[in-house]
């Protein structure tokens, strides 16, 4: 039996699903500076070819199907420039978490704040 670890489904759809809807309200807010505040703030950056995600492979049908679909409708792009800024060499190694996802789509007067 696995104890629940993110590191282990991190990537899967469900992660998909929530941070396309994270990416989305971020990249909406365009009026006023906001304020984001993460009260769940899990590790920030999985390695989806470690021990955890590799056990169970979930991230390959979730993030791994679609990150690079060259079709991807318009609306995903922020949320997959976040997921490249930790791939550089456009090799699916690292999942980034909402924080990293919040942070990398913030604007200069934007706050984000993890507890």
């Amino acid at each position: 039996m696995l104890s629940y670890r993110h590191s282990f489904y991190a990537g899967n759809h469900a992660d998909v699903l929530k941070h396309t809807v994270l990416s989305l309200i971020i990249t909406a807010l365009k009026e006023k500076p906001f304020f984001y505040l993460d009260t769940h703030a899990g590790a920030g950056r999985y390695q989806l070819s470690g021990e955890h995600a590799e056990r169970t492979g979930e991230y390959l049908e979730g993030i791994a199907r679609i990150w690079q679909q060259p079709d991807a409708p318009e609306l995903l792009q922020p949320y997959f420039d976040a997921i490249r800024a930790l791939n550089r060499n456009g090799t699916l190694r690292y999942y980034p978490g909402s924080p990293l996802i919040a942070r990398h789509l913030l604007r200069e007067d934007d706050r984000l704040q993890m507890t």
